[in-house]
């Protein structure tokens, strides 16, 4: 399973034709289409690419298997704070918060090993069946929900499910408003 090393040489010189682009500049912190994305740290499925986001068009939040995980709500507690200090506010109600996982994905590969799973999403091994580890389209309607119920009214949460072998995404859940 050897790879080609990408080393800092490589990254610099890659950077550097990236930064002659220009096209990172004048772009605030905050997304300019109100979109963040939950994905999964797999190669194959990197968010803005797979969704054709543009950079400083939406936050990306990626994790093993692209859960909303305790830490990935933790994650959302400060950026809020940052949008709060960054606004005065809350920041937009239209914001949008899609959910993005994908077939074939390793955290299948996981459900081997329980005790490792529940310490990451944080509940006991008996309750990972709730979790729905080795089905990306229940998981993406788990994750929704948690989100639901974790975010403020107003906002929009939606969950898509990636097919690694076609190149297309299904909407699982359109898009809805959180309500108060």
């Amino acid at each position: 399973m050897a790879g080609t090393v990408i080393d800092t040489d490589e990254l610099a010189e890659r950077n550097a034709a990236f930064a002659d682009g220009g096209s990172f500049a004048g772009l605030k912190l905050m997304p300019s289409g109100s979109l963040t994305v939950f994905g999964c740290v797999d190669p194959r499925v990197d968010p803005s690419h797979v969704l054709g986001l543009k950079l400083g068009e939406a936050a990306v939040i990626r994790n093993v298997g692209g859960r909303v995980t305790p830490a990935v709500l933790r994650t959302l507690g400060m950026l809020a704070k940052v949008v709060q200090a960054r606004t005065g506010g809350p920041g937009p109600v239209d914001n949008h918060y899609a959910v993005l996982h994908h077939t074939d994905c390793g955290i299948t590969d996981l459900a081997a090993f329980p005790e490792l799973l529940a310490d990451y999403f944080e509940v006991p091994a008996a309750d990972l069946d709730a979790k729905a580890v080795t089905d990306p389209v229940a998981a993406v309607r788990v994750d929704v929900e948690i989100l639901r119920r974790t975010l403020r009214a107003g906002v929009f949460v939606s969950g898509l499910v990636y097919d690694v072998a076609t190149g297309l995404v299904d909407v699982v859940v359109p898009p809805a408003r959180v309500e108060a």
